[in-house]
């Protein structure tokens, strides 16, 4: 079942001369139901525009976003979405940031069981008391996972959520994303630079063009789970989207 659809969508921003700039030009792809798409692409190509699009942070001047049929206009609960760095509010606590958007929405009646859930998933048990400056980089990021998938979207977008980390950590909370993914059956986009990291989270693989971004390809990745890294096959996929990014 198609789940999110992008028809002729383009973007026009202005630059620092007021001068319009071409973002994205004539994007169109589908995903269905439980999928993993990673989008990847040279720096300024229009991947996280693409994302905001998809979330209703942004709308564009031509095309249209639609999730389950709907047209996305605004940002909507069912559309979680994870920053590059988090965006945890340093004022609450790992257990409250978590639990933040279901407090909002029932106030003290929100599912502590729900909570506690996904505090335990993503290796936070004895964290639940200490603020987002007192943990590490992964424990934060996972931590903003968890504040979004604990919402139970049916969609969550990934920004570069792993971009800020360092290598072991970055393959830490792949995991975590892996594990959450298979589990909830989530439909999940990701926007990333790392190759691997498309590899060995993604049923299918956006390759994008340099400004204006357009889709070069979607690469259906056919490696069964779970996935090795340092294996033939995942190295042969990896010359082969190399390849065809070959503007790097």
């Amino acid at each position: 079942m198609v789940q999110l659809a992008i028809r002729n969508v383009s973007r026009t921003l202005q630059d620092n001369n007021g001068q319009p700039l071409e973002i994205l030009k004539d994007i169109n792809f589908q995903a269905s139901s439980g999928e993993f798409i990673s989008i990847i692409g040279p720096s300024g190509c229009g991947k996280t525009t693409l994302l905001r699009l998809i979330s209703g942070l942004d709308t564009p001047e031509k095309g249209d976003v639609t999730v389950d049929g709907n047209k996305v206009t605004a940002p909507n609960v069912s559309r979680g979405y994870v920053f590059q760095h988090g965006s945890l509010f340093p004022w609450e606590t790992i257990e409250e940031n978590i639990s933040s958007g279901l407090k909002a929405l029932n106030g003290r009646n929100y599912d502590k069981e729900l909570v506690q859930h996904y505090i335990e998933l993503m290796g936070l048990k004895g964290f639940e008391s200490s603020y987002p400056h007192q943990v590490s980089g992964g424990m934060a990021q996972r931590a903003a996972l968890a504040r979004s998938i604990v919402m139970k979207p049916k969609l969550l977008l990934l920004d570069e959520p792993m971009g800020a980390l360092d290598a072991f950590t970055r393959a830490d909370v792949q995991e975590v994303i892996h594990q959450v993914w298979q589990q909830t059956k989530t439909t999940m986009v990701l926007v990333t630079h790392d190759i691997d990291e498309a590899i060995y989270l993604s049923t299918r693989i956006i390759i994008m063009t340099p400004r204006p971004g357009e889709i070069k390809e979607i690469v259906t990745n056919p490696l069964d789970f779970p996935r090795n890294r340092t294996s033939t096959e995942f190295m042969d996929l990896r010359k082969i989207i190399q390849d065809k990014l070959n503007f790097y």
